[in-house]
């Protein structure tokens, strides 16, 4: 089959897929279980490199906020809520969300830390500033922003691509500026990788891939043919896989152990996690045949309420490793019971998104 004859000119996937149900369940899983290790690493751990490495370095990076990201493009696709200024609005709530998720990952560990006397030096809060840091949801309204700003003024998809390159580009030779005073380093962390900008996902780095996926979407969505159109996700999942391992153990890359070269990602990068975000939907495509219901139905579910998950899964983990730590004096956090105390996350952060979401439909 041909490029050409591939695509509808109408829309074919509608509603929901669900294979990009199964990608973003997966990135909320990789995404808990890494903030789980990197939680317990501050108190009495355990863990082997090979655990470390495998959730720390692989599991938790390209396959979960990059997918997660991609995945927010696609969606914009799906949404029937995605006039340019619902986008803006969107952003703006997504950022103040992502300010809140920063209470919940720095100030009320801090706090609940130190009154145990449980070493909140592992939650600095740097004057007050890392209420500023630049996570998941506050690069995603951010680009949400930005997006429906682009969309305003009916921007094409081919200057969308540039604006995102250009924008990676600068993003890969700003990294590490020092402004000098902390807010003003604060400040531009909302966009590049400046000295203690207290940023994990500066717009300027990250915004490639929302556009990536929204570009992706608007062809996904008219393939007549799935299978076709993932036809070559083994081997570009083998390709992006190898040019990860390849580039952190020689000149640094997504894989390596210095997490700031995965947070600051340059162009290169940006677009092997870019094949691999296709890939990686091409397997979940390709294993949802041989999911049972009841399974596919679980990814749904996390995938529906992706955002309540990590909001909460946010809250969750350091109260109850800082707690664990507490009460069970002694106990080392190997990779047994980190992974248990992963799964127990997953578990409660749903329940308590559906138990929202719930509450909210009632209201």
């Amino acid at each position: 089959m041909n490029i050409s004859s591939l695509f509808s000119d109408e829309k074919v996937n509608t509603g929901r897929q669900v294979e990009l149900d199964i990608a973003k369940a997966f990135a909320i899983i990789f995404m808990i279980f890494l903030h789980t290790v990197m939680i317990v690493e501050a108190y009495n751990v355990g863990l082997s490199p090979t655990y470390t490495y495998i959730i720390g370095n692989v599991l938790g990076r390209p396959y979960a906020a990059v997918v997660f990201m991609f995945c927010m493009g696609v969606g914009v696709v799906y949404s029937r809520h995605s006039q340019w200024n619902l986008m803006i609005k969107r952003g703006i709530i997504l950022y103040l969300l992502g300010l809140l998720v920063n209470v919940f990952e720095f100030f009320l560990p801090h706090y609940l830390a130190g009154y145990l006397g449980v070493n909140a030096e592992a939650f600095p809060l740097f004057g007050g500033l890392i209420i500023f840091c630049v996570d998941i949801l506050a690069f995603a309204g951010l680009a949400f922003i930005l997006m429906g700003i682009l969309r305003k003024f009916e921007v094409s998809n081919k200057a969308m691509i540039i604006i995102a390159v250009i924008m990676s580009l600068i993003g890969s030779f700003t990294i590490g500026i020092d402004f000098g005073i902390p807010a003003v380093c604060s400040f531009f962390g909302h966009f590049i990788g400046a000295k203690n900008g207290h940023t994990a996902f500066p717009l300027f780095n990250w915004f490639i891939f929302p556009v990536a996926g929204y570009v992706w979407g608007q062809y996904f969505i008219r393939a007549k043919d799935k299978r076709e159109f993932f036809k070559y996700w083994p081997i570009l999942l083998i390709v992006a896989f190898a040019y990860f391992f390849i580039s952190s153990r020689y000149w640094g890359g997504v894989f390596s152990e210095d997490v700031h070269l995965y947070y600051f990602l340059n162009t290169l990068d940006a677009v092997f996690c870019i094949i691999n975000a296709h890939a990686f939907i091409g397997l979940c495509y390709w294993i949802s045949d041989y999911l049972p219901d009841s399974i596919t139905k679980f990814f749904s579910t996390l995938s529906r309420n992706i955002n309540e998950i990590y909001i909460a899964q946010w809250f969750y983990i350091p109260v109850t490793i800082i707690l664990i730590t507490y009460f069970s004096k002694g106990l080392v956090f190997d990779d047994l019971v980190t992974t248990i105390v992963s799964i127990c996350m997953l578990i409660i952060s749903t329940v308590t998104a559906l138990a929202y979401r719930k509450l909210r439909t009632k209201g």
